[in-house]
């Protein structure tokens, strides 16, 4: 068991116990949307983290997006360490609405001129199994993909994690879709032997928007292929004492936001009491 999937069991075990304390996190994040439509995305990073850091007692998060993710060096978003082991992983997070969904910016533009290597005539399909094992693909299975989905209009949302190694093993045949519909590039759709949909390559190589092109995939047509850390779907409701806490902290002084960060910690104390009496 890697690492990485160690901690996911671990997060699936205490929302199983607690799932009030990741309903309240992921409520929080995506209450600031009310701010703006990509405020939540930056905001999530700095969540999960102390999210770990405050309830996750045998683990310790560090936010790294800054330096790494924005530097274009690295996928990371937050760090990892194993309290007990010492051990460290780097965690990619992605807060999005339910439906497409990007695991990877491609950084090495390898994955889409892989493909075009291939010869498959527009809009028709080609058997081609392993092709996700392909060494174009070998980064995407080296990260740490953690989803964090929302659907706004039914005030719910999910963390379902990717089976990237289901993907790998069961990809039995490709689609090529050609240019049209706005597109300016081919998407290459992948499918298993049951004609179930698993992921696609989109917006081509290195002329294509570098924060688009890569592997995408479909929370909702890509089901079988995502595992509900939070045990299905969760309703959440927005805080509007958070969008009034933000208001009136940038407007007030640091004396004020100590005093206000001291109620805070106590009210994370009190929650961490009934966590530990759980």
């Amino acid at each position: 068991m890697s690492i990485y999937q160690d901690f996911i069991n671990r997060l699936k075990l205490l929302i199983g116990k607690q799932p009030d304390l990741i309903t309240m996190t992921l409520g929080n994040i995506f209450a600031m949307r009310l701010i703006g439509n990509k405020t939540h995305g930056d905001l999530a990073e700095i969540a999960i983290a102390e999210f770990v850091n405050q309830y996750m007692y045998d683990f310790r998060s560090i936010h790294v997006g800054e330096d790494l993710y924005r530097a274009k060096t690295r996928e990371e978003d937050i760090q990892i360490i194993n309290e007990v082991t010492r051990e460290a992983f780097p965690v990619s997070l992605k807060a999005y609405g339910v439906g497409p969904l990007q695991l990877s910016t491609d950084k090495t533009f390898g994955m889409f001129p892989r493909l075009e290597q291939i010869s498959i005539e527009p809009n028709s399909k080609i058997d081609i199994p392993g092709i996700l094992s392909d060494s174009a693909f070998a980064g995407v299975g080296e990260l740490n993909i953690l989803p964090l989905i929302y659907d706004e209009k039914s005030k719910r949302c999910n963390i379902l994690v990717f089976k990237h190694n289901d993907a790998v093993s069961k990809a039995q045949y490709m689609v090529r879709e050609n240019a049209g519909k706005g597109r300016k590039h081919p998407v290459y759709r992948f499918y298993d032997n049951h004609d179930g949909y698993i992921c696609e390559v989109r917006y081509g190589g290195p002329d294509a928007n570098a924060l688009q092109r890569g592997l995408w995939t479909h929370t909702e047509n890509a089901s079988d292929y995502f595992d509900s850390i939070t045990g299905g779907w969760i309703d959440y409701s927005e805080n509007p004492f958070l969008i009034e806490l933000f208001s009136r902290a940038l407007v007030s002084s640091s004396a004020g936001h100590s005093a206000a960060l001291k109620a805070i910690d106590e009210d994370i104390a009190r929650l961490q009491r009934r966590r530990e009496g759980a």
